[in-house]
């Protein structure tokens, strides 16, 4: 059969496709066998392979996108392949991001679009220092993008990914110089929004660029910042294999054309030179005796201290050889026998006593009076008689005014309030703490727990915390305060309600729970105590470790009892609640705060402390009103104690105005109930000043109620003790109305000097600043004015009724009841009490007194804040926030002031933040730990056209967000694409549009708003939403003028009351200079500040208080006696009370505070009632100084001795038992100080000076004159 041409030829065609199609199948079929065997063998022996790849120039290693991991991360094709040339798109985006590349590439657009993507989130960590930052890219562009890649990348290991092979790991050269160089631009480049450098979170706290890289080079797992493949950095090549190590330029951070600020690169030249000489350490005069080193002051002292003993003990010893014997007649007596101005005999005189002359007394009895104390004389005469014919009228009457002044006390109300207490008027941190508050935002509200492990009895160390078992524990703890449900008029409170929520709906508390987001399910999840150390390391850069509410956690905030940075070996764990505040106290928002606060203790009390003692573990915790509810606790405390003490004080001083028992008489000599008579009128003055100040509206304070009674009873005891002996001394065959007046004349003048020297000591007081000692000092002044007045009328008319009660026979508390008694048991006359006592001096003491007062003295012992405080000092790592505030920050492109702030790039060598950050370079002096968290330098780099995922706008203008935020990116999408709505988004700025990168005054003004009200995210960390929500005041921000602006740092740990101190005092000095430098104003805060200040000046405020004090005592002295010798003698004895009662102080560790200052203030008030007396009849006495010293001595010992040491003996001795420790150091040591000082320099030192040196006797003058009126007669 023949076939047409036509069937012939489609026969062909069919045929010949049909060998086409065998042939390829054939072709494809060899091809993926071959392929499996070649891929088979790539993998079995990759080395083999990678030996024969091409290194050389213009060459890639690995080139274009072969597959992704399971996180979306992107991996490189392992082939290598000859650079390309890209086109005019790509290589413009190149040479923007990367100027060092050139020509051909080694990368695609879709590897330069992730190299962008992934250097985008490290930019604005690095972008205020532009060396580090172009040095940081390089490497990166290089490794990505180089025509010479192949010469310094070599891929070592490869992968299959959805059958594709990709790259898993590479060597990478570069050169040591390279490296270095990279370390050092960047390891001191501040990220100001967590105190911090930024190689915190770059780098993970890399001390040296092999730990870098090595950072750097690990393969990041699932989900985490990081290479996708791992990359092993290695400095020199084999010589064989034609590669060598990258070595592109590499800049200095002090590079003039990309320098960073002195504060990201305080090494370089011109901020080396410009470093300020400031934070130097006073090193004092010192000379080493054997093992003893004594300061040279304290050696001069001595020195000093030994001559002038000397000369005085050789002084009296020379004056006692050439003194002269006179006549011992006792005529301290006979000065109050009359009151006519002529000499008379101690005959008795048979005239009716009371009969006797009304002119001035200048001279009574042989003694010469002063103009003063004559009149003074001539007054309790006639007073003294009055007094006695009306007893009734003057006890009423007087009364009547006192009780009068107590009606004020319905106005009564103690001041607790720590900031009225201490800080005055006018004071620079409470206005500094005002403005503050008023204009920024007030210091949270801090809550805090601290759960420790318990000591090895044996190795005295603490077992670390960090296991499973107290992880369990502290969730179990966690779970309970969460369910804290407080009742607030009628509402339900809880944590969520109350708490610091920067960046979202969770609270920022401060816990290591935060690793695991707070949530116990993720415990096991993410891997126990292992994720947890691996947070400790790499907190600022896994994702893993941000915490709920979206920040990264410091674990020096977290964790306690560590060295360095060994956080492992902690062994506590530190959780703080920050709660918001509320500038008005009385706000609702902090009454909230206040409720909830007390659930908290009381959960922490009954239920908490009991779950951590079964854990064999200790719990102390704190709140915001802990302290004050302790301290109302501690008013009461010791209730009881002052009770008893005042109680025995009363019953001493009942028996001691009594005479010497007699069974026989004691019913009828006793005065038990003029004694408490007594009292009642020295507590009545208190209250008529206390009702008096009430009245117009000053409120009392717990030290007014804790010391001025002991004071006024000290005072009052003392005068009672000294008229009641005076009238016992009188001759019974007396008048009682010539008794009183004769005794009156004998002590009126001495009570009434020392009475008016206490009250102008004290008044002196009200001048000073520090409410608590002003308050004190007018409480004070006028208690003892109003004791004094109503000794001299009230309680001498119960002297009058107590004498005609004894004289009537009539039983002492029942004087209804009458007794007959068969003989006169009263005394004859005056009682002597000699005492044979030695004068010792004491040895010079150097004061080394500490201001301060301790937080834990003022509380109970038994206070749960006392372990709280133990365990604070113990196991923080961390000081108190400081802040620097500067007022009136002028931001227009005129003004300097910019530049003069921040500390980034082309920011002033000595601008604010520079010198902050220099300055937390030697903390030890500056207390200064971390650089300043900056929202200028934040701001800057924000809006930066280097930042280019941060500061981005829409087409229409209004701000974009990054691209892993919404609206671009949903959380509900998972992995965010570089498209969908924010694809058209673009930076607010180009260079050409800021001058020296610097924003114009609308630029700035627009641009603030959004930056405060960015969200930080991985794309851009350097949103100051949450960070820096509350770090301006913005009202009126459009004039080009911010009225308040704070940069956040922290001080270094504080453990004692003189860390606070110094640290303050060098916040200052710093901020004056810093101030006085710029032109601007500035000033430091701090929470504490304001409690500290008065630690500042408190030597200078208790020197001026004394020496106003000493001041008016000498005057007061001066007017009255009209002798400058007796005054200089008192003011001398009194300056050395109060100088021994100092060093009792150094001894003791007793701090100098308002409480010790209104001490020695005291001091001063008391030790007037030893001196003036004894001095005051030393001048009226007769015969050499020797004999007079001992007159003195027997006649007015006695009573300064039983009114004053042995009354204050007994009652402070009960303090001894007093549950807060402010008593026992303050009160029972102080006081007992003050009680034997007083005595021993009263009643020993001041007899022994006045028996050589005092001045002389009044009596001798009118012995002088009568001698002259003789000679001339005759």
């Amino acid at each position: 059969m023949k076939l047409s041409k036509t069937n012939t030829s489609k026969l062909t065609s069919v045929l010949g496709f049909l060998c086409i199609v065998i042939l390829l199948q054939a072709i494809v079929f060899i091809s993926m066998v071959s392929s499996e065997r070649s891929d088979l063998r790539f993998l079995l022996d990759s080395s083999t392979t990678i030996s024969r790849e091409r290194h050389s120039t213009e060459y890639c290693a690995m080139y274009d996108i072969c597959g992704k991991r399971s996180d979306g991360k992107v991996l490189n094709c392992p082939f290598g392949t000859p650079s390309v040339k890209p086109d005019e798109l790509l290589s413009s985006k190149i040479q923007s991001l990367c100027p060092t590349i050139s020509g051909n590439v080694c990368c695609t657009a879709a590897q330069f679009d992730t190299l962008r993507s992934q250097v985008q989130q490290a930019i604005p960590f690095l972008v205020g220092c532009p060396a580090c930052l172009r040095n940081f890219l390089n490497l990166f562009c290089e490794l990505t993008c180089s025509p010479n890649q192949s010469q310094f990348i070599n891929v070592t290991s490869i992968s299959k990914v959805n059958n594709n092979l990709t790259v898993n790991g590479i060597d990478f050269y570069l050169t040591d110089a390279f490296g270095e160089e990279l370390y050092n631009s960047c390891k001191d480049v501040k990220f100001g929004t967590m105190n911090t450098r930024a190689i915190e979170f770059i780098g993970a706290g890399a001390n040296n660029i092999k730990e870098w890289l090595a950072f750097i080079g690990k393969r990041a797992g699932n989900d985490v910042p990081g290479s996708p493949y791992a990359i092993n950095f290695q400095s020199k090549t084999q010589e064989s294999s034609g590669m060598m190590p990258m070595n592109v330029s590499v800049y200095s951070c002090g590079d003039t054309s990309l320098g960073c600020s002195c504060g990201d690169c305080p090494s370089s030249a011109i901020c080396s030179s410009s470093a300020p000489s400031s934070f130097h350490k006073k090193h004092s005069c010192s000379i080493k005796i054997g093992s003893l080193q004594v300061k040279c002051v304290e050696l001069t002292l001595a020195i000093l201290y030994g001559v002038l003993v000397m000369t005085f003990f050789g002084w009296g010893v020379f004056h006692r050889r050439k003194s002269i014997p006179v006549s011992r007649n006792n005529n301290l007596a006979s000065v109050a026998g009359g009151g006519e101005q002529h000499y008379i005999s101690k005959q008795k005189d048979d005239s009716h006593p009371l009969q006797m002359s009304h002119e001035l007394p200048r001279a009574i009895k042989g003694v010469q009076l002063p103009l003063v104390q004559g009149y003074m004389s001539s007054f309790y005469r006639r007073y003294g008689i009055w007094v006695a014919r009306n007893p009734t009228l003057v006890l009423f009457s007087s009364l009547a005014v006192v009780l009068c002044l107590c009606l004020g006390l319905i106005r009564f109300e103690v001041e607790t309030r720590p900031e009225k207490l201490w800080v005055g008027h006018g004071s620079k941190a409470a206005e500094e703490k005002r403005f503050f508050d008023t204009h920024l935002a007030p210091f949270y509200r801090i809550e805090q727990l601290i759960l420790a492990t318990i000591p090895d009895s044996k190795q005295g160390k603490s077992p670390g915390i960090v296991t499973d078992e107290n992880f369990h524990l502290l969730f179990e703890i966690q779970k309970k305060v969460d369910r804290i449900q407080a009742n607030y008029s009628g509402s339900m409170v809880s944590l969520t309600d109350i708490c610091s929520k920067p960046l979202g709906k969770d609270c920022a508390t401060q816990s290591v729970l935060q690793y695991f987001k707070m949530d116990p399910k993720n415990y096991d999840d993410l891997g126990g105590v292992e994720h947890a150390q691996y947070c400790f390391q790499q907190y600022t850069s896994a994702a893993t470790c941000m915490t709920a509410f979206k920040g990264p956690l410091d674990p020096t905030t977290a964790l306690g009892g560590f060295s360095a940075n060994n956080y492992s070996e902690a062994s506590a764990f530190v959780v703080t609640y920050p709660v918001n505040n509320n500038v008005d106290q009385t706000s609702s928002g902090n009454g909230k705060a206040v409720a909830w606060e007390k659930a908290f203790i009381r959960l922490a009390k009954e239920e908490l402390m009991p779950m951590a003692q079964s854990h064999n573990l200790t719990l102390s915790f704190s709140s915001e009103s802990s302290i004050q509810e302790e301290l109302k606790r501690e008013s009461t405390a010791d209730v009881i104690t002052i009770l008893i003490s005042y109680i025995v004080m009363f019953a001493y001083i009942s028996l001691t105005l009594g005479d010497a028992p007699h069974i026989s008489s004691f019913y009828i000599s006793s005065k038990v109930l003029l004694g408490l008579s007594g009292v009642l009128v020295v507590m009545l003055s208190v209250l008529g000043s206390v009702g008096f100040f009430s009245a117009v509206g000053v409120k009392s304070t717990l030290i007014i109620m804790e010391v001025i009674p002991f004071l006024v009873l000290a005072v009052g005891v003392d005068n009672m003790c000294i008229l009641v002996h005076a009238v016992k001394r009188q001759p019974v065959e007396l008048p009682l109305e010539e008794r009183m007046s004769n005794a009156l004349v004998e002590v009126g003048p001495s009570i009434t000097l020392a009475s008016l020297s206490e009250v102008l000591a004290f008044a002196v007081g009200s001048f000073i600043p520090m409410p608590a000692c002003r308050v004190f000092s007018m409480f004070a002044a006028l208690a003892v004015l109003l004791d004094f007045l109503l000794q001299v009328t009230a309680f001498v008319a119960l002297i009058v009724f107590d004498f005609l009660r004894a004289e009537d026979h009539r039983i002492d508390c029942f004087p209804c009841i009458k007794i007959p008694i068969s003989s006169n048991q009263s005394d004859k006359g005056p009682r002597q009490g000699q005492r044979g006592l030695l004068a010792r001096y004491m040895k010079a003491l150097s004061t080394r007194i500490q201001p301060g007062l301790e937080q834990k003295v003022v509380l109970p012992q038994d206070s749960y804040l006392q372990g709280y405080f133990n365990n604070i000092s113990e196991y923080l790592r961390i000081g108190p926030p400081l802040y620097f505030v500067v007022k009136n920050y002028n931001y227009s492109l005129e003004s300097r002031q910019t530049n003069q702030l921040c500390s980034i790039s082309q920011c002033d060598t000595n601008s604010l933040l520079s010198e902050i950050a220099r300055a937390s370079l030697t903390p030890k002096e500056s207390y200064i730990a971390k650089p300043a968290a900056s929202w200028l330098d934040d701001f800057l780099v924000w809006m930066s056209p280097e930042a280019f995922g941060c500061c981005r706008k829409f087409t229409n203008g209004t701000y974009c967000p990054p691209d892993d935020q919404p609206p671009c990116c949903s959380p509900d999408q998972g992995l965010c694409s570089l498209g969908g709505v924010c694809s058209d988004c673009t930076t607010c700025f180009r260079h050409l549009d800021l001058r020296n990168d610097r924003p114009s005054t609308a630029q700035f003004k627009e641009k603030l708003p959004w930056f405060l009200n960015a969200l930080p995210s991985a794309d851009c960390a350097k949103g100051g939403h949450g960070a820096y929500t509350n770090s301006l005041d913005l009202n009126g921000y459009e004039s080009g003028v911010i009225t308040a602006s704070e940069f956040r740092t922290y001080h270094t740990p504080l453990n004692k009351q003189s860390d606070f101190v110094n640290s303050m005092r060098a916040a200052r000095e710093f901020s004056s200079r810093v101030s006085n430098t710029l032109k601007m104003d500035i000033f430091p805060y701090s929470v504490a500040y304001i409690f500290f200040e008065q630690y500042l000046d408190i030597w200078r405020t208790a020197l001026i208080n004394l020496a106003m004090a000493l001041g008016a005592v000498f005057i007061v002295c001066w007017l009255i006696t009209c002798s400058l010798w007796s005054s200089a003698i008192i003011i001398f004895v009194l300056a050395m009370v109060v100088v021994d009662l100092m060093g009792v102080m150094a001894i003791l560790n007793i701090q100098l505070n308002a409480v010790s200052v209104v001490n020695l203030v005291m001091s001063i008030g008391i030790a007037v009632e030893f001196c003036v007396h004894i001095t005051h009849a030393f001048s009226v006495s007769n015969g050499d100084r020797e004999h007079r010293a001992k007159e003195a001595l027997s006649t007015m010992g006695a009573s300064v001795l039983s009114g004053i040491t042995l009354t204050k003996l007994v009652g402070v001795i009960v303090l001894r038992f007093a549950r807060s420790e402010v008593f026992v150091i303050y009160y029972f040591q102080m006081y007992l100080a003050l009680v034997l000082i007083g005595f021993l320099h009263g009643l020993v030192f001041l007899p022994v000076v006045l028996s050589i040196c005092g001045p002389p006797s009044r009596s001798n003058l009118i012995d002088e004159r009568q001698d002259d009126q003789s000679s001339s007669s005759s």
